[in-house]
């Protein structure tokens, strides 16, 4: 009964989907270069067109590529962060691609869900 159950199931499924590995080797290759920092470069990297870039993520991540590059970007700083001491705010936000340190701080307060200096407080 189980072999019929599968080989019913089996006889059914989708074809493998391409778009899969191409869109976690976009999030992989954000994840592993930090030199990728803003939609663009992963553009550039990838050769896609943006808005096809934008579409694959909505479809296959369910967030935009600029959502998954700002994720990683604020987890590289809270790493900084926390190897000792306190960071040159300016230099820090500027390295991780933000126009100036307020845009830094707003963005990693409403990810992290604090602001950097009492982030760093908290793990002291």
């Amino acid at each position: 009964m189980v072999n019929l159950v599968e080989s019913f199931i089996f006889e059914r499924l989708p074809e493998p989907d391409p778009n899969v590995g191409l869109v976690n080797d976009i999030a992989s290759a954000i994840r592993e270069d930090r030199t990728l920092i803003k939609v663009e470069d992963a553009v550039r990297q990838t050769g896609l067109h943006k808005r096809t870039l934008q579409r694959l993520f909505d479809r296959y991540v369910g967030v935009s590529p600029k959502w998954v590059i700002r994720r990683y970007r604020l987890h590289d700083a809270a790493e900084r962060m926390e190897q000792g001491d306190p960071p040159d705010w300016l230099e820090l936000s500027s390295e991780l691609g933000y126009y100036d340190q307020s845009h830094f701080i707003r963005d990693f307060k409403s990810i992290v869900g604090t602001s950097p200096q009492n982030y760093i407080r908290n793990h002291e």
